[in-house]
């Protein structure tokens, strides 16, 4: 060999050692995008042998690569650790397949891809895995969520080819227990037997008031609403029963009838009535007892003619406990007691209640807003703890200020610590019992009409259900 041929093969070593050089930094570069990869990757040669797994493959599968690398795939399928090889199927059909394949118990979606070579041969397959088991997980929440979705929407179409669905003067429901105090508020209309509404904040104490007025022979005198809560105290006297000329400093000269005389034939409405002092509900207590009030400063009494509705989110029985309540008061004015149940108790309510708010606040601001159905499943769901006045207040806000047409789930501030329905497992007997007690009460009395009758068909003496009303707010 001549110094020209020993050249030239030192040349042809030198080049191949750079190939080969070159050629283990490209593995080593597909090796850290192989690793990189977030989604699991196999890869198999022609003959369906395990050639590489990515740290995905593990972490997602929990198979580790000693299981696979070296082994044919109908080994893995015959001792349980693949359902079935999509290699295999790859190979056989010579093009990209997508199927769902079972990998060490878990669920995955798995794609193989064909590496051809120049002579359109397969040389490798290629595999992608994907977990698809939160997908569903999702998926299943989705359909459980539609179906409720689907069964509030043939309740609220069922509400309205019900005979007893209410819907007149504010009052929109469909529950037992609104159609019982809407029967009762219609029975103790005509009278003028002094009424206490019972229940929490923003139940609709006052949409009842205003139901007995507009029922009752004094719809066309006047209707007299006081909040003895927002009237400061050293206000509320002057306020209900007047004053006389030179009472105090700064009374008007000429005296000032109270509200009490401005609603002389009418009716008048002390809501928070809990909140009213003591010194002024001793003379309330004479209002109640001889139609009469005596003005700030004055000697004479005025007789008067008024119908008292008061009403109150407080515990009064705890009050008098306390000593923050006249007893003698208390038993004035729940001659007829109707407690109004929360939101919460009547949960069927709250579908027509949300659409008659939404379609109030569309007429007023031109707007064209609708709720989904997954947002009907979270208000069901939600405690309410305003009660009515809360979502009224909550479905404007909403309609207002979502930019989209359909008001969703996701635009609740609630969304995500909407409270579930309690489970009865989780509530006390007490708990139980008073709800059971409570709604057979109810069920009763809309169906029967009367104390003895209800009675009999609940199988006790009309004694103690007139008690067990009385005990349960009834």
């Amino acid at each position: 060999m001549n110094e020209t041929e020993v050249t030239s093969a030192q040349k042809e070593i030198e080049r191949l050692a750079n190939e080969l050089k070159q050629s283990k930094t490209l593995a080593k570069r597909y090796e850290a995008v192989i690793e990189s990869s977030y989604d699991p990757i196999f890869i198999a040669d022609k003959n369906g042998i395990g050639l590489k797994t990515n740290e995905a493959y593990t972490r997602i599968t929990g198979v580790e690569p000693e299981k696979l690398i070296g082994r044919h795939m109908r080994d893995l399928v015959d001792e349980g650790i693949i359902s079935d090889s999509i290699t295999l199927q790859v190979l056989q059909q010579k093009e990209r397949l997508t199927r769902v394949q079972t990998v060490n118990g878990k669920e995955l979606l798995v794609t193989g891809n064909p590496i051809f070579d120049e002579s359109g041969r397969i040389s490798y397959v290629v595999t992608n895995l994907r977990d698809i088991s939160k997908l569903n997980g999702l998926k299943d929440e989705l359909n459980r969520t539609k179906a409720l979705a689907e069964k509030y929407l043939q309740e609220l179409e069922q509400y309205h080819e019900k005979e007893h669905l209410i819907s007149y003067e504010g009052i929109i429901a469909n529950s037992t227990k609104m159609a019982f105090i809407t029967e009762l508020a219609k029975r103790i209309a005509p009278v003028h037997s002094t009424v206490l509404l019972l229940g929490e904040s923003g139940v609709g104490k006052e949409v009842i008031a205003n139901l007995i007025q507009k029922l009752s022979d004094r719809r066309d005198k006047p209707f007299i609403k006081v909040n003895c809560a927002a009237i400061p105290r050293d206000l509320l006297e002057s306020e209900l029963f007047g004053y006389e000329k030179g009472a105090f400093t700064g009374a008007h000269d000429k005296g000032r009838p109270g509200l009490f005389e401005q609603a002389h034939g009418g009716t008048i409405f002390l809501d928070e009535i809990g909140e009213m002092p003591p010194q002024l509900q001793v003379k309330l207590l004479r209002v109640l007892q001889e139609f009469e009030v005596t003005r700030i400063g004055g000697g004479r009494t005025i007789k008067i003619d008024v119908r008292i509705i008061s009403a109150t989110n407080k515990d009064l029985e705890y009050m008098i406990e306390k000593g923050d309540f006249r007893e003698d008061l208390y038993y004035r004015l729940n001659i007829v007691p109707i407690r109004i149940p929360p939101l919460r108790e009547r949960k069927e309510d709250i579908p027509l209640l949300a659409h008659h708010f939404l379609n109030q606040v569309n007429t007023k601001y031109g707007l064209n807003k609708q709720l989904s159905d997954d947002s009907f499943v979270l208000m069901k769901n939600y405690s309410w703890p305003g009660n009515i006045r809360e979502m009224q207040n909550m479905i404007e806000r909403l309609a207002v200020t979502s930019p989209a047409e359909i008001i969703d789930a996701s635009c609740f501030p609630f969304s995500n610590e909407a409270e579930m329905p309690k489970n009865p497992s989780q509530k006390t007997l007490k708990e139980v019992v008073f709800e059971v007690e409570r709604e057979m009460i109810l069920r009763a009395m809309a169906e029967h009409r009367s104390t003895r009758k209800a009675a009999e068909a609940l199988g006790i003496s009309q004694s103690a259900l007139v008690k067990k009303r009385q005990k349960l707010g009834l």
